[in-house]
């Protein structure tokens, strides 16, 4: 039995290996099935190119963000077309199981952690038994989805298949934009969250638990890395890396103790709460260079709505330590929050040049399914029109502000912000030739300088 997986092609900045389904793959064939990883982002390939790709496949099984659910309602369409089943995963599915089911006219959704359900859905498509009661999988014929407990190991998953996911043979994309060292590798520590921000669908994915991996099975995964594959950066994608501090410190002296010469990053953010002055320390002496903030706005009322469960005090304090010790930092904001206004809108750009970050992130905010801000709104601004580009265009406008203020936010920020001397020359220095396509991209759908701020139609084919 052979599995294809894969992801469409869709408008983005960025462009690294989809963990998820190196996972999978990795998983089902320690267990004997064989897969192929199409990543259609990183290849760009068009959906009908992706449909070739799959053509000696049993199975498809396709990720899906919000984000890109119109081109994966047309995948699945074109992989229906040519007689295959389809199973969708991520995000998207996991909160709109039924939704994604009916929508996209796939086989099956898996709800959750896919490794083990995944397996599951193979051995029972293998044998010809029935689909619809496996833990995780909502079936055409399901009544429900009996839910699947999470791994409580994480040590006990094999490593993602890298051999499919080559570093080097990806865009020079990363997360983070510009970084010291190529190729870059995106790894995972822990998975899920204990904190509940409304504007994030992790409490309701996640149950608002974390679980982590030993520091010496994320350490060895960094080695083979290095070894196989000549990487040289590694960008640790957790949501809460700093969370613990034996396990950060463990993947500290770890790397230290095996003189492993690579640099690393946070590019997904960590809590500003999580950080000491030792603990930076440390974690340059191994190789960090750069590290992100979720501060999300420069007003305290704002952060209070959102169950930021922070203050600015703290915030401030974080970037001043960060800096002090030498580290790169980033803070990211997002635009469009309940209670947003446009006294709060020039409050956080101000706020952001205040406090000394080399780079800023500003955003408008995506209201994400199965987010606390989305059950409010009961899913009005996602229906109205799922096309729109994640985190770039509104979705939302709070009471208290203008939609042609809002929507304008995100450029006057980058502007204010970036064309300052320190922070141009901080981008020089870190750019590289092959990355100039993916500025320029940014620029254009951001309006960072004046003449780049028309976005170009969406499309799930090119882009």
């Amino acid at each position: 039995m052979k599995v294809a997986l894969t992801r469409p092609n869709y408008h983005s900045h960025l462009i690294t290996p989809q963990l998820g389904l190196g996972y999978i793959s990795s998983y089902i064939r320690e267990r004997g099935f064989k897969s192929s990883i199409i990543d259609g982002l990183n290849l760009g390939l068009t959906n009908e190119e992706i449909v070739e790709r799959c053509a000696d496949a049993d199975l498809v099984g396709i990720n899906c963000l919000s984000d890109y659910y119109p081109a994966v309602v047309e995948l699945t369409g074109l992989l229906k077309a040519k007689g295959k089943r389809v199973v969708i995963g991520g995000p998207h599915a996991s909160v709109l199981p039924r939704e994604t089911l009916m929508g996209t006219g796939a086989d099956f959704v898996v709800v959750g952690e896919g490794e083990e359900t995944m397996h599951e859905l193979c051995l029972a498509i293998r044998d010809n038994s029935p689909c619809k009661d496996i833990p995780g999988v909502l079936a055409r014929d399901s009544h429900h989805v009996v839910k699947r407990p999470y791994i409580k190991d994480l040590d006990t998953l094999p490593f993602p298949d890298w051999a499919q996911m080559p570093p080097k043979t990806y865009k020079k994309a990363p997360h983070g934009g510009f970084v010291k060292k190529f190729p870059v590798a995106p790894i995972t520590s822990t998975r899920g969250c204990p904190y509940e921000c409304t504007f994030c669908a992790s409490p309701e994915i996640w149950g608002r638990r974390i679980r982590y991996r030993s520091p010496k099975n994320v350490v060895d995964e960094i080695e083979y890395l290095v070894k196989e594959f000549g990487v040289k950066e590694i960008h640790f994608e957790d949501d809460n890396l700093t969370l613990k501090r034996d396990h950060v410190v463990g993947i500290c002296e770890l790397v230290l103790e095996r003189k492993l010469k690579i640099s690393w990053a946070t590019p997904n953010g960590i809590r500003v709460d999580t950080i000491t002055p030792e603990l930076l320390k440390l974690m340059k002496r191994s190789g960090c260079y750069f590290i992100a903030f979720g501060i999300e706005s420069g007003n305290e009322s704002i952060l209070k709505k959102i169950k930021k469960e922070t203050d600015l005090a703290t915030i401030t304090h974080a970037v001043h330590q960060a800096h002090k010790a030498g580290l790169m930092t980033q803070g990211f904001f997002i635009f469009g929050l309940p209670g947003e206004t446009e006294a709060t809108v020039q409050k956080t750009i101000d706020y952001a040049k205040t406090i000394p970050l080399d780079k800023a992130q500003f955003l408008l905010l995506d209201v994400l399914p199965g987010s606390r801000i989305w059950e409010g709104l009961k899913g009005q601004s996602l229906n109205a029109d799922s096309s729109k580009r994640s985190y770039q265009e509104v979705t939302w406008v709070p009471e208290g502000i203008g939609r042609d203020i809002l929507e304008c936010a995100p450029s006057k920020a980058f502007r204010s912000f970036f064309l300052r001397p320190r922070q141009v020359l901080n981008a020089l220095k870190f750019i590289k030739p092959a990355q100039f396509p993916f500025v320029i991209r940014r620029m254009a759908d951001f309006g960072i300088i004046p003449g780049f701020g028309k976005k170009p139609a969406r499309t799930t084919h090119k882009g």
